[in-house]
């Protein structure tokens, strides 16, 4: 049963995704910034709502408290499909970094340039992470929070690779904070499959980490032992 559970969830992701993108393209013009994210915040929390009520995969947040006010750079832990939709309710109005694949994509990729996702050519190497802080400096500016999964591709549970530096240049520049984000969604929905796993995600937001006057590296450092500590099972 849960293998059909799973089946009929995808289905649903796909359809309500597909709808949801084609409405959003057609009035997301009409609209501010913020009102494009409630919007977008319908979407998310009715996939998590779907997905708890057809595969019994709820999820909890621990750590709300730690979100500082104003506005700063998220990390979050990637390794499952769930983040990907999960972090609209997880983080005030935000921008998120995203490979420049994905806007390509008719309708799905229009909504995201008018959520104002910053698009990147992962192979790019330093003019990717040039574009990183361009596009940021002036998101932040404009009092949006930025979303980065540091590790720039999915990873399966109980691994990771070396952070990206972008996100920590970033802070350090417009003396930001790195607020770190963990989670053990990939053990219920691993990155690869259809299957999920009853069950609850759990989710921490770290205390926020100061950038100002340090090393990226240092930086990146104390978010990634932070994280994973913390994702996992």
């Amino acid at each position: 049963m849960q293998w059909l559970a799973s089946l009929l969830f995808t289905m649903f992701l796909f359809a309500w995704t597909g709808f949801y993108a084609v409405m959003f393209v057609v009035v997301g013009p009409l609209m501010a910034f913020r009102q494009r994210f409630v919007m977008a915040r319908i979407w998310g929390g009715t996939l998590l709502a779907a997905l708890k009520l057809i595969c019994r995969l709820d999820y909890r947040v621990e750590g709300a408290e730690n979100l500082p006010a104003g506005n700063h750079i998220a990390l979050i832990k990637h390794s499952s499909a769930w983040e990907t939709f999960g972090q609209v309710l997880l983080v005030p109005p935000h921008v998120w970094v995203l490979k420049r694949e994905l806007v390509w994509v008719p309708f799905l990729g229009w909504a995201l340039k008018l959520m104002r996702a910053i698009a990147i050519d992962r192979g790019a190497g330093k003019s990717a992470v040039q574009s990183v802080l361009e596009q940021g400096k002036q998101r932040l500016a404009e009092g949006e929070w930025i979303v980065i999964f540091p590790e720039g591709t999915r990873m399966p549970p109980g691994e990771t690779r070396r952070y990206g530096v972008s996100g920590a240049l970033l802070a350090i520049e417009n003396e930001r904070m790195i607020v770190p984000i963990a989670h053990d969604a990939g053990y219920y929905w691993p990155r690869r499959g259809l299957y999920k796993r009853p069950g609850t995600i759990r989710v921490v937001i770290g205390p926020p980490i100061p950038a100002a006057g340090r090393e990226p590296r240092e930086i990146n450092e104390q978010a990634q032992a932070w994280i994973e500590a913390h994702s996992r099972h």
